[in-house]
């Protein structure tokens, strides 16, 4: 059999080819063999000297775990997932500590109680991946470690992030289902469909879509029964409440709420079908195949009174919601001079708003329309304002009295994503995956580290990518965040002259440029990839400001839950949806409020997102994490379906192939004394295998095989290989096998020309006796 390689391929990423005729240094091509049989020279570059990947022996293809392949490289890795997808429909696999799962797009019987107690109590190598294994090895260690945990759960829009957070959550309600009766685990079952409901969308990447990253930490107490949780949340896109793309929904409840607008509790709302309504009409059709928005809403019901939240605010809940669905409707007339608008006082949207919310109606018709506002900027607030006290509301619901013994948190956090067009939230969605990157690389390093100590193995530093420039680019004194505050507090500020301040401070940092034929944009080279941001609405989106007068016109709302969301607005930290969704909304307080305490409303939304970010690190640094990558195979959303330039891409921006790069800088595979023997006992001699001690046997084996011993080393359980050692015994393995079979088909061959000799020898004298007779 020749030698297999990989080689690059415009479509298939890479594929796979035999070397047919022996390579010597020097030559300029190497002659192969394509799996389609056609015949290819490949040109080799003589300065770079780059020949290309080597193939894995059959035996290790299929592997649960791809350190254990002998040679670790992209085309490995891939061959290795896309088979394990679609021969075995495996969704999962680990690499190292990852756990990386590959979206099936159809639902797999994989989930059942019984499988989560399959899982339980077993440790993570003994069964197939899962993300039970992963959930039960945090599980497993907040009890032996004494130390809080994190499951973190990343990848774009569409992989699959929030099954993971929500499947894990699962196992935690079971296993550590609470000793008293206060049914706690459902209630942190029921925190989901909420969320899903205000939180998540149509796009058109993904038809349950989260627009917003949360953070839910399960508290256990000292016999580690859930006693508890708490949800932190990041970065609403607030903009889908006013805009949506083609193909694209607004957040679910809308269209739940319209579903159920029939329903008797809901004639005062004013609501029809989603059609009827601008805010839920824009991406064109209104319903997802396969989900019924009226079921889903007796859903989301169920879970608000599972929570406690009583009857009434749920009401006031569903007027908000209809009262926006309003707000889009009015109609602003420009008067004819183009610089002033008004609204008619007829309009009967803007009577369902105002009486809905409880507010004034003369007043809200002028204040929507003077100091020249476009309306769609305010509506962000009051949505904003709601997620956030529901998420409060959650919060509450949630919270336990019994002290807290440890916890385990579930990060389902936006991946790294590019687009056409990318603006503000795109942005500060990969600055988090930065940091998170960050903190990934570092916990990867430090584990190979403990290994190589714990196996008293010399430890020679590996290189390991840090991004630490391009986080300081973003952040620190003078970043991209920091001058953009700046330029905020301009009076004239505008997004162009802030694209200018960076192109002068920034010009000459290696992670920043400035696009040929743009003065508007910059790219950021980041981690995974080079992303082009556009500036134009940077500054609107930063600063965020609803005017005062609107506030206080909501305010003074005759409801109480519709005045307490804005109540200390301007005299609170404000919010917002990208900081920490468990702030406090408070009541109104009866003592005037000292104006002077008025700093907190000045911070910007990257200045929250920056410090609700530093916050979330310094969390998950405390913790042992576990990682789930999450990866989407196909755009089109199609079962079993394997798109491999769609993968790498992904498995490039996630730190996947980073973690096999640091495996294989050093001793990628690793071998229990024990199981090599096993293996490899047919390369040993007759006089070798009689000794007692296996792990000498193993040495011996090994000296007298590979003659240089940087190849491998002895550690205290295991034996460490620098990569492709384990292919090069496999083939000796193999042609000792052969040899040994050619022995046998050559004797048994051979026996049976013998016999056959034998009986045509009996049967001629036979016959010749017969014929002389």
């Amino acid at each position: 059999q020749y030698t297999r390689v990989w080689i690059p391929d415009p479509d298939e990423v890479w594929r796979s080819a035999e070397i047919i005729k022996d390579y010597k240094e020097g030559d300029r091509s190497l002659h192969l063999k394509l799996e389609d049989e056609t015949l290819y020279e490949y040109p080799i570059d003589l300065q770079g000297n780059e020949l290309p990947f080597l193939r894995n022996p059959d035996i290790l293809v299929g592997e649960n775990d791809l350190t254990a392949l002998s040679y670790l490289h992209e085309p490995a890795v891939l061959h290795n997932l896309k088979v394990r997808f679609l021969e075995s429909n495996h969704i999962y696999t680990y690499c190292g500590i990852v756990l990386v799962a590959i979206n099936p797009y159809e639902q797999l019987p994989i989930y059942e109680q019984d499988v989560i107690y399959a899982y339980s109590g077993q440790n993570m190598g003994d069964m197939d991946p899962h993300i039970f294994a992963v959930a039960e090895e945090a599980y497993k260690q907040m009890a032996r470690d004494e130390k809080n945990q994190s499951i973190i759960v990343s990848g774009e829009s569409g992989a699959g992030k929030t099954v993971s957070a929500k499947y894990a959550m699962r196992f935690f309600a079971t296993v550590g289902g609470s000793a008293s009766e206060t049914n706690i685990e459902a209630k942190v079952l029921a925190s989901s469909p909420i969320m899903e409901a205000i939180g998540n969308a149509k796009t058109t990447r993904n038809d349950n879509s989260s627009r917003f990253g949360k953070y839910i930490q399960i508290g256990f107490d000292k016999r580690y029964h859930i006693i508890g949780a708490n949800m932190r949340t990041y970065l609403l896109e607030k903009s889908r409440v006013v805009f949506q793309a083609k193909d694209e929904r607004n957040y679910h409840i809308f269209y739940q709420l319209c579903a159920s607008a029939s329903l008797p509790e809901f004639k005062d709302l004013g609501l029809t079908c989603a059609e009827d309504f601008f805010y839920t009409s824009q991406g064109g059709d209104t319903s997802i195949d396969g989900v019924d928005d009226a079921d889903d809403f007796e859903k989301t019901r169920h879970a608000f009174t599972l929570l406690g939240v009583k009857e009434s605010h749920q009401m006031t809940i569903f007027r908000i919601i209809a009262a926006i669905l309003h707000l889009g409707n009015l109609e602003i007339q420009v008067e004819r001079d183009g610089d002033a608008c008004s609204i008619s006082s007829e309009d009967e949207h803007l009577n369902h708003f105002c009486s809905l919310l409880g507010v004034e109606h003369s007043q809200m018709q002028h204040w929507l329309c003077h100091r020249k506002l476009i309306t769609t900027a305010e509506t962000y607030h009051i949505y904003a304002q709601l997620f956030n006290w529901i998420v409060h509301h959650i919060n509450k619901a949630l919270h336990t009295t019994v002290k807290q013994h440890s916890f385990i948190g579930v990060l389902d956090i936006y991946g790294f994503e590019t687009f056409e067009v990318n603006s503000f939230e795109q942005f500060c969605i990969n600055y988090a995956n930065e940091k998170l990157q960050q903190q990934f690389n570092s916990h990867v390093f430090k584990l190979e580290q403990e290994e190589y100590m714990k196996e008293g193995i010399p430890w020679t530093l590996i290189d390991f990518y840090d991004n630490q420039p391009c986080i300081d680019l973003i952040e620190a004194k003078l970043g991209i965040l920091d001058l953009l505050d700046e330029e905020c507090k301009v009076p004239k500020g505008t997004d162009q002259n802030w694209a200018q301040k960076l192109y002068d401070r920034h010009g000459s940092s290696q992670h920043f440029q400035k696009p040929r034929m743009s003065n508007t944009s910059f790219i950021v080279l980041h981690f995974a990839d080079k992303v082009e941001y556009q500036s134009e609405g940077f500054l609107e989106k930063n600063r965020d400001t609803v005017y005062e007068e609107q506030i206080n016109i909501l305010k003074a709302s005759k409801y109480q839950m519709v005045a307490d969301l804005f109540q200390d607005e301007k005299d609170a930290a404000p919010t917002t949806s990208m900081g920490k969704g468990t702030s406090k909304i408070s009541v109104r307080s009866a003592r005037p409020v000292i104006k002077a305490a008025n700093k907190e409303h000045k911070k910007t939304v990257g200045h929250q997102f920056r410090n609700s970010l530093h916050l979330l690190m310094e969390t998950l640094n405390a913790t042992t994490p576990h990682y789930v990558r999450c990866i989407k195979p196909n755009d089109e959303k199609l079962p079993f379906k394997f798109d491999p330039k769609r993968a790498v891409q992904q498995l490039r921006a996630c730190g996947v192939l980073e973690t096999i790069r640091i495996s294989a800088a050093g001793f990628p595979s690793r071998w229990s004394y024990h199981d090599f023997f096993n293996r490899y006992r047919v390369l040993m001699k007759k006089r070798d295998l009689s000794k007692k001690d296996k792990k000498q046997i193993c040495q011996t084996l090994l000296e007298d095989l590979i003659k240089d011993p940087d190849k491998f080393q002895f550690g205290r359980t295991k034996i460490f290989f620098r990569a492709g050692q384990v292919a090069y015994l496999e083939k000796l393995r193999a042609d000792k096998f052969r040899a040994a079979t050619i022995m046998i088909q050559k004797t048994v061959r051979g026996w049976l020309q013998r016999v056959k000799y034998k009986r045509m020898r009996q049967a001629a004298v036979i016959i010749q006796r017969y014929t002389r007779g």
